[in-house]
């Protein structure tokens, strides 16, 4: 591995970063409330939204569950996923009905 590679953040580390940033901020919550909840600072939840720091399986869903979330919302159109059915983008069918709910309530209409 070259020395480029060590400090570059991987695209899926990414990728959860900012869906944990999108869910975050659909709540309307703030990174320090959020940490504060999961007991960490506000700078370890930006270096996990960058991708910068990798989020460990626990510690994902113990965010899943703060957000009120499945875990597996935070790999939905994750880089280089393989998926066989229609279903592209929606791991669970409760996605889908979520993203179509949230469209619809004053905040979603409010940033369409």
């Amino acid at each position: 591995m070259t020395e480029e590679n060590k400090k570059k953040p991987n695209p899926i580390d990414i990728h959860v970063g900012s869906r944990i940033r999108l869910r975050r901020n659909m709540l309307g919550m703030s990174q320090e409330k959020l940490g504060e909840n999961l007991g960490i600072t506000f700078q370890q939840i930006q270096k996990y939204e960058k991708g910068t720091n990798r989020v460990g399986a626990s510690r994902l869903q113990a965010i899943a569950s703060i957000l009120s979330v499945p875990v597996a919302f935070f790999f939905e159109d994750a880089p280089g996923e393989e998926t066989g059915g229609g279903n592209r983008g929606f791991a669970e069918d409760s996605s889908m009905a979520f993203a179509i709910e949230f469209c619809g309530s004053p905040e979603g209409l409010q940033l369409n």
